[in-house]
């Protein structure tokens, strides 16, 4: 199941940042035994990248939770359902950028630029500008909700369903939304701890090396 993401990533082998992390440390390539180096090798070939991302690392301090992450990643993020892969993506990264995590911003900044994202529209999205004409108007619309997902979920009402509803995403489609910018914060919070660093994947899509995609913090 190689996917356009990885096999761009193949023929950039060698360039990409390391993704050790700082904090706390996960478990290594090299170091993996037992159910994790089979998932690690499952991983490898299945997706056809050569080296293991560092978050699934992290995932395998506890091995049963690297085998769940690995199945729901394939069944929600890496394919098409409700939503394409663009749009996951674009809630993948939208979401990151909320949460401050370099790591997942740049990784899926890459990921949305390789699924079809514009680099107008990234940048919009980096900049938070839910208003930009560089985003369809169903698109602000999704975005908008999401950072209420992120942010303020507690004060999500069937009224916000309704204007995602008139803007003309179904409800699958937002209840696909809900569980992307879920899934999402998780991830964040999770790399942020164990302390990954940005991959610097997005400036291999744009050919600069391996500078790291910047966070508007403001």
């Amino acid at each position: 199941m190689a996917i356009p993401e990885y096999e761009q990533l193949a023929r950039s082998i060698g360039r990409q940042r390391p993704s050790a992390s700082r904090n706390l440390p996960g478990v290594e390539e090299d170091e993996a035994q037992g159910e994790v180096s089979e998932l690690y090798a499952y991983f490898r070939s299945h997706f056809g990248r050569a080296d293991v991302p560092g978050i699934l690392k992290c995932f395998a301090t506890h091995p049963p939770l690297l085998r769940d992450m690995m199945d729901l990643s394939e069944s929600l993020i890496f394919r098409d359902g409700h939503l394409t892969r663009r749009h996951k993506e674009m809630i993948a990264t939208f979401v990151s950028l909320q949460n401050e995590c370099p790591y997942c911003a740049d990784s899926h900044g890459y990921f949305l630029r390789v699924h079809g994202g514009s680099e107008d529209a990234l940048r919009a999205i980096q900049k938070n500008d839910l208003a930009s004409s560089e985003l369809a108007a169903n698109e602000q619309e999704l975005l908008k909700f999401v950072q209420k997902v992120n942010g303020d979920s507690h004060e999500i009402e069937k009224a916000d369903v309704d204007l995602l509803c008139e803007a003309g995403w179904s409800q699958l489609q937002i209840a696909e939304a809900v569980h992307v910018a879920a899934l999402f914060a998780t991830f964040n919070r999770v790399a942020n701890a164990f302390g990954l660093q940005s991959q610097g994947l997005l400036a291999l899509f744009e050919g600069q090396g391996t500078a790291a995609l910047e966070i508007d913090a403001e």
